[in-house]
């Protein structure tokens, strides 16, 4: 055992000379091997070692029978220990997710690195776990050996090397009765299915925990993949690496954990005929698609409608804008300057239903205008548009209505600059 300790450690860096580690132990077999064969290795590895013991007080005498146990057994060996206790209570995940929370939460106070005594066995039940609930190559992966500053070094060594570790070293232990059980999956799967199993292939924890380590890799490759938001390209791409490119994106963009349905929801937006489809994700987070391209999207408020008046000159960070009207001196028409002739007040309002205006290839709806200039739905209400009682003078961006422009003077010429705000 302490040589499958040993190259584990060190296949996966987990510890350097001067660390300070510290064994999470319950007082059971697993915890109890993984202490004591630290202790062993200590000056080898050139590590300060200390252990860590969290009661849950979920099994009245039993639970403080076990911190008593392991308050003895690092006193005997001289192993410096921290205890931590709550009285743990189950959460919507249930009493396992409940206890498992408050006693990492407890971990997290401590400074140094966690080691835990996760084993083969363990990780092959969590393979089989993810099985029975649907899964894919991440949840193959089963238990990972490192994860920030926990380790876990225990994950090739088999629950009967730890029994014969245990024997020849003349190690006691304690017994946690809720192990014996059925009251949670993972007691089901190790009573009644992992035997089973274990009579066609009796090396099977060693095999299945062997997989998911590989997997795991495999699945550490696909998500170095950089992420991608071009849709041309996430198209062509084979599936595997397409969902790998949208489980990141998401990840990238406030969904801290995608599931398969927030990945294959992505993908049907990839592949939607609509360009400015969007599709709503947990945590008011909204990805939409810019005709070739994935965007997350800010819902802002439409601005409201602005009236305009000779002699103006008004600031309008709500539109990014500052605009200005006056009477014209010379005739000037650009994509921000309008020179134009109205036959009353100026508004400056979002785009609404039925707005058309003719530029020098013809009269269309601005809805058209902007779907043909593959402006996306989204930003389309957020676009400027220079209005008076008759209709549509110009949109910012793109110009004036030809029907509208003064073609002597006096006329009314509105200036539209880009908002910048005073420092």
């Amino acid at each position: 055992m302490l040589n499958k300790l040993l190259k584990q450690l060190r296949q996966y860096d987990m510890v350097a000379k001067g660390d300070r580690v510290i064994c999470a132990v319950s007082g059971g077999a697993d915890s109890v091997a993984l202490l004591f064969g630290m202790y062993l290795l200590r000056e080898k590895l050139g590590i300060t070692l200390s252990a860590a013991h969290f009661n849950h007080r979920l099994r009245g005498e039993e639970s403080d029978r076990d911190e008593q146990f392991v308050r003895s057994f690092c006193d005997r060996y001289d192993i410096p220990l921290e205890v931590g206790s709550t009285q743990v209570v189950a959460g919507k995940k249930g009493l396992e997710a409940a206890a498992r929370d408050a006693r990492y939460a407890f971990f997290a106070t401590l400074p140094g690195k966690i080691a835990t005594a996760h084993t083969a066995d363990d990780n092959a039940e969590t393979v089989l776990m993810h099985l029975v609930r649907g899964t894919g190559l991440r949840g193959l992966g089963g238990i990972s050996p490192v994860n920030g500053n926990v380790i876990r070094p225990m994950l090739t060594v088999t629950r009967q090397e730890v029994l014969a570790f245990l024997e020849e070293y003349c190690l006691d232990f304690v017994e946690d009765s809720s192990n014996k059980t059925d009251d949670f999956l993972r007691n089901r799967l190790r009573h009644h299915v992992m035997p089973l199993l274990k009579e066609e292939n009796p090396r099977l924890a060693e095999n299945l925990s062997d997989m998911a380590m590989e997997l795991r890799w495999d699945a550490q490759a696909l998500e170095a993949l950089d992420t991608c938001q071009d849709v041309s390209r996430l198209r062509e791409m084979m599936p595997a690496l397409r969902s790998r490119a949208l489980y990141r994106f998401l990840k990238e963009n406030g969904i801290r954990e995608p599931e398969r349905s927030h990945v294959h929801a992505l993908e049907a937006l990839v592949f939607s005929e609509k360009p400015s489809a969007r599709v709503n994700f947990p945590g008011g987070v909204t990805v939409g698609r810019n005709y070739d391209r994935l965007e997350v999207l800010q819902d802002t408020p439409v601005p409201e409608a602005v009236v305009l008046m000779p002699g103006d000159r008004l600031e309008l960070p709500q539109w990014g804008l500052t605009v200005s009207c006056e009477e014209a001196r010379e005739i000037i028409n650009t994509k921000d300057i309008f020179t134009v002739n109205t036959a009353s007040a100026v508004m400056l309002r979002s785009r609404q239903a039925g707005d058309s205006m003719r530029l020098n290839v013809g009269t269309c709806t601005l809805k058209k205008l902007f779907i043909d200039r593959k402006v996306p739905a989204h930003q389309r209400p957020h676009i400027p548009v220079l209005v008076d009682e008759q209709g549509v003078l110009g949109v910012w961006g793109i110009g004036a209505n030809v029907d509208r422009l003064a073609t002597t003077l006096p006329a009314v010429q509105i200036r539209l600059e880009p908002f910048m705000k005073q420092r």
